[in-house]
C-alpha cells in the first residue's frame, strides 16, 4: 500500500522551514507522496457551493495560507530525493496549458521523474470570474487542455487545432 499526505501546502507548511521539515520528515517516515491543493484566490463571501462539505463552505478561512502548488513542489523536490510530488488538484481550466506543460515537465525533469498530476475543473465560480476565465464549458476546456499537454509532450514539432487552443509546428522542452 502507498500512503501520501494531502493538503500539504497549507497552514504551517507554507514557510520554508515548515515545508522542508514536513517534506523531509514525510520522506524519512516512508510516505510515498505529498499532495497540494490550489486556489488562486479565495473570496470572503461566495455563492458557489463547496461540494465536499455538508455546509457547502470550504473548511478554511480566506486568510489561510495556500501558496502556488507548483512552486511549493519545486521547493520540496530540491530538499528530498524519493517522495513523489503531487497536485491534488490543479484547477486546469484556470491555467494556460502550454505554460503548464512546460512547468510540469520541468519539475518532473528536475525531480528525476517524481511529478504526479491531479487535475480538476473547479467549483468556485467567483474564482473564475476574478481571473476573467469563462465558467461555462470549463469541462470541455479541461478535456482540451489535457489533450494539448499530451500533444506537446508527444513529439518534437507538434500542431493542435481545438476550440480553445491552436498552434502550428511548435516544440516544448523538456518533456
Amino acid at each position: 500500500m502507498k500512503i501520501g499526505i494531502g493538503f500539504a501546502n497549507i497552514m504551517n507548511f507554507v514557510q520554508p522551514d515548515g515545508l522542508i521539515e514536513l517534506a523531509q520528515g514525510a520522506e524519512a517516515a516512508g510516505f510515498e507522496s505529498l499532495w497540494t491543493v490550489e486556489h488562486v484566490i479565495y473570496p470572503e463571501n461566495y455563492g458557489s457551493t463547496y461540494p465536499y462539505d455538508k455546509s457547502g463552505k470550504m473548511p478554511a478561512a480566506p486568510d489561510t495560507p495556500m501558496p502556488d502548488p507548483l512552486i511549493w513542489l519545486t521547493t520540496v523536490a530540491a530538499h528530498t530525493e524519493k517522495i513523489r510530488l503531487g497536485t491534488g488538484i490543479l484547477i486546469l481550466p484556470e491555467r494556460n496549458p502550454l505554460v503548464l506543460a512546460k512547468s510540469l515537465a520541468t519539475i518532473d525533469v528536475l525531480s528525476k521523474g517524481r511529478m504526479e498530476l491531479g487535475i480538476g475543473v473547479g467549483w468556485l465560480k467567483e474564482e473564475f470570474e476574478a481571473l476573467g476565465i469563462p465558467w461555462e464549458r470549463r469541462g470541455a476546456r479541461t478535456d482540451e487542455y489535457v489533450d494539448v499537454m499530451r500533444t506537446l509532450w508527444s513529439g518534437e514539432l507538434v500542431s493542435y487545432e481545438g476550440e480553445f487552443v491552436n498552434f502550428n509546428q511548435v516544440a516544448s522542452n523538456p518533456k
